[in-house]
């Protein structure tokens, strides 16, 4: 059972309070430091002191650490365009010898766009299902050959497909709750199939349609990594809860139901019900940057009753 770290620091965090968590997420033996790709502050917050580039970050994080694996959940396609995402996160993966994994979803935050000036298109999904053909394609074209792509919405013409990834293949995660399209698109596209922030039904029902999606593909469904993304509160009894839900503005009741949340004992059992459903992997989104005892108590506690 891998416990992945999963930030959100267009709500607030400079670079500095990133590499802090990237740094305590290696030493405390999690699997891995993963961050949102936004642009904008949700809800309440001001989101000072501005957001952070999620590719730029994992650049300074690959040369900061050693171990954990570093990716997105999930890069919007609809901010970069394919060939130079590919550029990006195959040189990140050399950075950071091997280390990459590419999130990619179709893009969904239309007020980020207008804010920064970025086009938001009515048909994105097409768009997403292109970016993936054009930047795995890329990255499986043998040195010394060309990748050629002419669709819709993108034109690629004798590309040298370069730089390569030093892994031999990034893991590419794509998720969702999309009942027809995202199955399918995990089906031929995806390492991991992840669902965010969605009940241990609806889990077993999406990852049901992506195992179907998969043998219709005519791929073994257990090819694919199963995975979740949920808040994480945890305290050592109900008053840290409590304390810990005030601090990012919820409550601990509600985060009980919809996330992980509670004492280390609630936490385990609530995975181990995630767990039946075929996940085998976790995302613990982390919204109180600031309080590395969260982090430490989620090793000592959860983490060593799932290894």
């Amino acid at each position: 059972m891998d416990l992945r770290i999963f930030t959100e620091p267009q709500q607030g965090a400079t670079y500095d309070t990133l590499l802090t968590v990237a740094k305590a997420t290696e030493s405390l033996g999690f699997d891995a430091f993963f961050r949102s790709d936004h642009y904008l502050a949700m809800g309440d917050s001001t989101g000072l002191p501005g957001p952070t580039d999620a590719w730029i970050t994992l650049a300074g994080l690959a040369r900061e650490t050693s171990r954990i694996r570093l990716g997105t959940l999930m890069t919007a396609a609809t901010f970069r365009l394919p060939g130079v995402l590919a550029i990006q996160v195959a040189q990140v993966d050399q950075m950071s010898g091997g280390r990459v994994e590419l999130g990619l979803g179709a893009g969904w935050f239309e007020e980020e766009h207008r804010a920064y000036g970025i086009p938001f298109p009515k048909e994105k999904f097409a768009r997403l299902e292109e970016q993936l053909e054009i930047v795995t394609g890329l990255w499986a074209t043998g040195t010394g050959q060309t990748f050629d792509h002419h669709g819709t919405h993108y034109d690629l013409t004798r590309s040298p497909a370069l730089p390569k990834p030093a892994q031999p293949k990034v893991p590419v995660l794509i998720g969702g709750h999309g009942a027809t399209r995202t199955p399918r698109l995990a089906a031929r596209y995806a390492d991991e199939f992840n669902m965010p922030f969605a009940s241990v039904e609806d889990t077993a029902r999406q990852f049901g349609r992506v195992r179907d999606a998969a043998k219709e593909a005519g791929r073994d469904p257990g090819d694919l990594v199963y995975s979740n993304a949920l808040v994480a509160c945890v305290g050592k009894d109900d008053q840290e809860v409590a304390r810990r839900a005030a601090a990012i503005g919820r409550e601990a009741d509600e985060l009980r139901t919809n996330g992980l949340a509670g004492s280390p004992a609630e936490v385990v059992d609530k995975i181990g019900r995630y767990a039946e459903t075929g996940s085998t992997r976790f995302y613990l989104q982390i919204l109180d940057l600031h309080d590395l005892d969260h982090l430490e108590l989620i090793s000592a506690e959860v983490q060593s009753q799932l290894s």
